[in-house]
């Protein structure tokens, strides 16, 4: 599913930046992903901005792929993307999931460029699809 003519598989990097230590659903979509034949790094509980961009430009991934829970998704996850910039990784795709209002999930699109901000309870198909869809247009330059 991720492999798209001839190109190599997405890698996505799965994130939980903060003090945010609830992981079952990275957990779900990790395994997800996987499935899906996606190559998946995981930072692990905790992670920082810096950490996890360093860890994506390190990777040369193609998504990451950020969850938050608690409510510091307008501080952390705009300060990856800038810490991707800094870093020469401001190519790499940004997609948010979590606790995330629709107010914060249009600024975080508008203004940041991250996309999806699923919720809890979106389809697992509809996080996937979002994501090669993404993948194909912006890193692969498909149709």
């Amino acid at each position: 599913m991720s492999e798209v003519k001839g190109r190599r598989r997405i890698r996505i990097l799965v994130a939980k930046p903060g003090l945010d230590g609830h992981d079952r659903g990275a957990l779900v979509l990790i395994r997800a992903f996987r499935d899906a034949g996606m190559e998946v790094i995981y930072t692990g509980l905790f992670a920082t901005p810096e950490q996890i961009a360093q860890t994506a430009v390190d990777e040369d991934v193609d998504v990451v792929a950020l969850s938050h829970l608690n409510a510091a998704h307008m501080t952390l996850f705009p300060k990856v993307v800038e810490e991707l910039k800094k870093r020469g990784g401001e190519n790499i795709i940004v997609v948010g999931g979590g606790i995330i209002p629709p107010e914060d999930a249009r600024i975080l699109e508008e203004k940041y460029g991250i996309t999806g901000n699923f919720g809890p309870g979106t389809p697992i198909k509809t996080i996937i699809d979002h994501i090669v869809e993404r993948v194909r247009k912006e890193r692969w330059k498909q149709p």
